[in-house]
């Protein structure tokens, strides 16, 4: 189990898009927890085009963690996207609602990794960094915080000062290792190793800019119809998109991240103890 946020510095990076894009495309079963405090959610909105109404889940949670059964409660205010192997928990509905979460966030952390007996890995869309009821204690307890930006110069200015400050506190933790950045359109105009100078965080991954494909996460736009070759196959017209390719890679670099991290963590406590 691995407990994955991602979070932006500005808007419109593609944070929620990202999120369940790489729910959808995760290979074992996935929790995807919607823990932006903007208010009004995405997922539900966009993705499932308000077919699928979900629970007040966030202030079911915020109640719970006062009772001590966020466990429970965390299971029963999930749902199940449609035609997917994902778990679902709704963000809060309102803007006005996210300073009662801030001391759902410490707890919640807690709950999420006891996750780790289930086989679930968990993906959290922290939205936009400095909002009231923003979720800093999920990113600092993070197998892998992820902040996610595009490469031009407006964006980049936009993140360096998150990126000063993430970097500084996740030092402070000794855990640098568990901070990386998630490009969205790499070399637009700026490559990864730029952006890397930049920041002074290390590109972990990166989805290709692909607005098309992606209105299909974002505002559940009809998917592309297969080809021959694809239907030959049992695939779908989205697999081979750019997006959706470039979310499989960076799934993969995600996941390789996290082990390499936890096997020098194991590596350094095993030194430590001999």
């Amino acid at each position: 189990m691995a407990l994955i946020v991602l979070a932006s510095a500005s808007g419109s990076p593609w944070v929620t898009t990202t999120a369940l894009g790489l729910a959808l495309t995760w290979p074992r079963p996935v929790l995807l927890v919607e823990a932006d405090p903007t208010g009004g959610s995405s997922v539900a909105a966009g993705y499932l085009r308000g077919q699928l109404v979900p629970p007040e889940a966030m202030l079911d949670l915020a109640l719970a963690q006062q009772g001590g059964d966020l466990l429970e409660t965390l299971a029963r205010v999930s749902i199940t996207l449609p035609g997917s192997h994902v778990a679902f928990v709704a963000g809060i509905r309102s803007h006005e609602q996210a300073n009662s979460l801030v001391p759902l966030w410490e707890p919640l952390a807690t709950t999420l990794r006891l996750l780790e007996d289930t086989g679930q890995d968990i993906i959290v869309d922290a939205g936009r960094l400095g909002l009231a009821g923003s979720p800093l204690p999920l990113l600092e307890q993070a197998d892998l915080a992820l902040l996610c930006t595009r490469t031009d110069l407006v964006s980049l200015a936009g993140a360096r000062s998150w990126a000063a400050t993430l970097k500084e506190r996740f030092e402070r933790a000794g855990a640098t290792a568990n901070l990386g950045l998630l490009l969205v359109g790499t070399g637009e105009p700026f490559t990864a190793r730029e952006v890397t100078a930049v920041l002074d965080i290390p590109v972990v991954a990166s989805v290709a800019w692909d607005p098309t494909t992606a209105r299909v996460f974002s505002h559940g736009a009809p998917p592309p119809k297969p080809g021959i070759g694809q239907r030959l196959a049992g695939r779908a017209g989205i697999d081979d998109t750019a997006l959706v390719r470039s979310m499989r890679a960076a799934r993969s670099a995600i996941t390789a991240t996290i082990r390499d991290t936890t096997n020098q963590l194991s590596l350094t406590e095993s030194g430590g103890a001999s």
